[in-house]
C-alpha cells in the first residue's frame, strides 16, 4: 500500500486537478490518505418502510416505483420543478425537484427506486421534496456520509474512493502483525477499510471499525510512549536539595495537602535519573501557580534558571506578577518577555537570561524565538496544555540540555482518559481548593427573568464589583465582533447605560484584547462583554457575577472554564445561565452546573452527555488528530492499545523488527502532521 500512499489524489480516475484543490481542503492529497478518509456517519437504507406507515415530518427510507417521468413545470425565471408520482402498491407519493433536469433521464417509468428524505404532507397525500434515491436492485444497504467541503458532495467523495479500491491489491501488507490481530481478534486490513467504506451490514461495520480504531489508538500510544522514553535520558540538570519548605514560609496562605504532594512528586523527578517530564491539572483555583513557583524556586535555589511560557500576554502578565510577588522576598530575579515590548526592553531581558542575571523568566511564544538563551535553563513551564502541541514544547525545551518540563492544565479531563492522553507526561492532580475559596452559586434561568437578572447584575456593580456579560453564541456567518457589538449596544441603551462597558472579541488583535483586559483587571471598566476568549485563565478578584446567554449551546467543560472567570477573591460569587433550551440534554447539563462545581465531576458528567461526541473539539489537547477513534466512546480500546504500545516498546524499542516496519511508518505519518518530526 505504500505506492498507494504516495500516489497523487489527481492522478485518480474522476478526480483531476480541480476536484484534488478541493481534496485537499479536507487533508487528502494521495490517494492512500483518501482511504483513509473514513465516513463521519452512515445512513441506512436496509428496511424501507411502507408509503402510508412512514411518520410524517421524519427522515425515512420507502420503496416506490415511479408511475410516470418526471414533468417540467416553470414557476417562475429560474426556477423550475419537476414533479412525479410514484407507488408502494397501497399508497402513491408525490416527489418534487427544484431545477435538477437530470431527475427527469434519471427516473424511470417502472422502474422501481428506495427514495430517502423527510415525509411530508397528510395522511392520506404523501409527499417528498428533493429525496435522494437509488436503484432498489442492488442499493447499498449502508450509505456512508463523508466530511464535505463546497463543490465536493460525500456521493463524490464516495465515488473517488470506489475507484481507489480499484487500484488495491487483493492482499493488502498489514501494519499489525498476524500474532497481534489473532491474540485480538482483528479483521485483516483491506476487510477493514472496505467494510467501513462500503459495510454490508451494522455488524460487519463493527468489526472493521473496531479493528481501525485499535491500530490509530496503537499508533498514537506508540508515539507518545517513544517521546516519553526519549526524554527519559540521563538526567544532568539534577537538583541537589529540595527547599519546598523554605518556598512555604513566604507564602502569605498554607499550601493544601494536593499541592504539597505535587510539588513533592515533582521534586522527587527532578532529583531523579531522568528530567521530570509531568503535568499538573486542576480545577479553576486550585493553585497550579503556587506549584510551580515552588518548583522554580527550588531550581533557583539549586543554580538554575527557569521559564513560564504562557498563551496570551494577559495570562503571562498575570503570571509574572503573582511569581515576583512569592519570589521576589528571596532575593529572586524575574523578568517578563512579551510580543509587545520594545526592542530595548527585549534586548535587556535576552541579556539578562544569557548571562544568568535574570533567574526567572515569564512569556509568551516570544520565548521559543531563536536569539533567546540561557545561561543554564533547569525548568520549563508551560500554563494551558491545551494550547501548546508537543512540538512547541520541545522547542522550549531544546532551550537548555534536557531541561525539566513542567505542564499545567485547568481544564479537568476525566481521570480515566488523563494518563493515556498525556502519555509522554507524568501526571499529578490537585484535588482540593485553597481554603477561604468562595463557591460560586450558580443559577439557570429563562430568558423571560432576563431583566430581573440584570437587576441583580446592577446591585454588585453599585457595590464597585465587576462582572461578566457572555454574549450570544452568534450564527454561523456572522462575526462574532457583529454579535458582541449589538449586545453591547442593547446594554449601553438600556438597563446598563450608567455604567462603563468593554468588549471582548476573536476578531480584536492580541494587543487589543490585552488592553481591554487590563482596563478590566484595574477596575477602569465596570462590566465586560465578551466572547469565550475570556475563558482562559485571567484573573480578577474583584469580578463576582457572570451572565452567560444562550448557555445550552456551550459543552459542560467550557461552561465551567467561564464561570472560573469569578469566585477568584473573598467577595461571594455567582454564574447566571441563561437558556430557553428545552431539550433533556441542554437540561441535564444546566442541571449539572447548578449542582457541582467539582470540574473532575463535570468533565465526567460531560463525558457521559455527549457519549460519541468530539468531547476535546478539534484541538485534541495538542495531540496529532485522530481520524476515526473517539476518545470518549473507545476507552476499552485505548486501553488495550496503551498496553500492547508498551509490551512492542520493551521488546523492540526503535520499532526495526520485520513485523514492526508498518507500524513505524504509520507512527512517523501521524505525528508528521503536527510537526512532530521525532520520528523517522
Amino acid at each position: 500500500m505504500a505506492s498507494l500512499f504516495n500516489m497523487d489524489i489527481k492522478t485518480l480516475k474522476g478526480v483531476g486537478e480541480k476536484r484534488a484543490a478541493l481534496f485537499h481542503k479536507l487533508g487528502v492529497d494521495t490517494v492512500g490518505a483518501l482511504l483513509r478518509l473514513y465516513p463521519r456517519t452512515y445512513e441506512d437504507w436496509s428496511t424501507p418502510v411502507s408509503i402510508g406507515s412512514a411518520p410524517l415530518n421524519e427522515v425515512v427510507v420507502v420503496r416506490g416505483t415511479v408511475l410516470s417521468a418526471p414533468r417540467e413545470q416553470r414557476i417562475r425565471k429560474g426556477m423550475t420543478l419537476y414533479k412525479t408520482q410514484v407507488t408502494d402498491g397501497v399508497q402513491d407519493m408525490t416527489l418534487t425537484y427544484f431545477n435538477n433536469p437530470y431527475v427527469q433521464t434519471m427516473l424511470r417509468e417502472g422502474e422501481t427506486y428506495r427514495f430517502r428524505g423527510k415525509m411530508t404532507g397528510t395522511f392520506t397525500r404523501r409527499e417528498m421534496t428533493a429525496p435522494d434515491f437509488a436503484p432498489d436492485e442492488g442499493c447499498a444497504p449502508i450509505v456512508p456520509v463523508y466530511p464535505q467541503t463546497v463543490g465536493l458532495s460525500s456521493r463524490q467523495i464516495g465515488s473517488a474512493v470506489r475507484s481507489a479500491f480499484q487500484l488495491l491489491p487483493e492482499l493488502l501488507r498489514d501494519p499489525l502483525p498476524d500474532s497481534m490481530r489473532q491474540s485480538h481478534q482483528l479483521c485483516q486490513l483491506r476487510f477493514a477499510l472496505e467494510n467501513v467504506h462500503f459495510p454490508g451490514s451494522m455488524e460487519l461495520l463493527q468489526i472493521a471499525r473496531r479493528r481501525l480504531v485499535f491500530e490509530e489508538l496503537l499508533v498514537l500510544q506508540l508515539g507518545l510512549l517513544s517521546i516519553k522514553s526519549r526524554s527519559r535520558v540521563e538526567n544532568r540538570l539534577r537538583l541537589e536539595r529540595d527547599d519546598s519548605e523554605a518556598f512555604y514560609r513566604l507564602l502569605p496562605f498554607v499550601p493544601t495537602n494536593a499541592q504539597k504532594r505535587a510539588v513533592s512528586e515533582a521534586m522527587a523527578d527532578m532529583m531523579g535519573q531522568a528530567p521530570m517530564s509531568r503535568l499538573i491539572q486542576g480545577d479553576v483555583g486550585s493553585g497550579k501557580t503556587a506549584v510551580a513557583a515552588a518548583l522554580c524556586y527550588c531550581v533557583i535555589q539549586n543554580g538554575m534558571q527557569a521559564a513560564l511560557m504562557a498563551p496570551t500576554e494577559v495570562l503571562a502578565r498575570q503570571h509574572e506578577r503573582s511569581l515576583s510577588g512569592m519570589l521576589s522576598q528571596a532575593g529572586i530575579q524575574t523578568a517578563l518577555l512579551t510580543g509587545s515590548m520594545t526592542a530595548k526592553q527585549k534586548r535587556l531581558v535576552k541579556e539578562g537570561l544569557a548571562s544568568g542575571e535574570i533567574q526567572l523568566v515569564i512569556g509568551t511564544h516570544a520565548l521559543l524565538t531563536e536569539e533567546v538563551t540561557f545561561q543554564r535553563l533547569g525548568l520549563v513551564v508551560t500554563d494551558e496544555q491545551h494550547r501548546f502541541g508537543v512540538a512547541q514544547r520541545a522547542a522550549l525545551a531544546q532551550k537548555g540540555e534536557n531541561p525539566h518540563l513542567l505542564v499545567m492544565s485547568a481544564t479537568p479531563i476525566p481521570r480515566t482518559l488523563a494518563l493515556m492522553i498525556f502519555g509522554d507526561l507524568d501526571i499529578s492532580i490537585l484535588d482540593e481548593l485553597p481554603p477561604g475559596r468562595q463557591k460560586i452559586e450558580t443559577f439557570a434561568i429563562t430568558s423571560d427573568k432576563r431583566e430581573r437578572a440584570f437587576g441583580y447584575v446592577k446591585k454588585h456593580l453599585d457595590r464597585g464589583l465587576q462582572g461578566y456579560m457572555i454574549c450570544p453564541l452568534i450564527e454561523e456567518g456572522v462575526s462574532d465582533m457583529a454579535s458582541v457589538t449589538e449586545y453591547r449596544e442593547m446594554l449601553e441603551q438600556g438597563a446598563f447605560s450608567q455604567y462603563r462597558i468593554g468588549v471582548l472579541h476573536g476578531r480584536m488583535k492580541p494587543r487589543e484584547k490585552d488592553a481591554v483586559m487590563a482596563q478590566f483587571s484595574a477596575g477602569e471598566l465596570d462590566l465586560l462583554v465578551s466572547t469565550t476568549v475570556v475563558e482562559v485563565g485571567v484573573d480578577v478578584p474583584n469580578a463576582v457575577i457572570i451572565l452567560i446567554e444562550n448557555a445550552e449551546r456551550y459543552g459542560l467543560s467550557q461552561l465551567h472554564q467561564l464561570r472560573g472567570r469569578v469566585g477568584r477573591g473573598t467577595e461571594k460569587s455567582t454564574c447566571i445561565l441563561v437558556s430557553d433550551a428545552q431539550n433533556p440534554e441542554a437540561l441535564a447539563r444546566l442541571r449539572v452546573m447548578c449542582q457541582t462545581s467539582d470540574g473532575f465531576r463535570i468533565a465526567d458528567e460531560d463525558l457521559k452527555l455527549r457519549g460519541p461526541g468530539d468531547f476535546f473539539g478539534s484541538r485534541q489537547h495538542g495531540l496529532p488528530q485522530l481520524s476515526i477513534a473517539d476518545m470518549a466512546q473507545d476507552v476499552q480500546v485505548l486501553k488495550t492499545a496503551q498496553k500492547e504500545a508498551q509490551r512492542i516498546l520493551r521488546e523492540d524499542p526503535e520499532l526495526e523488527q520485520p513485523e514492526h516496519r508498518g507500524l513505524r511508518g504509520e507512527r512517523r505519518q501521524l505525528f508528521e502532521k503536527v510537526g512532530e518530526g521525532a520520528f523517522t
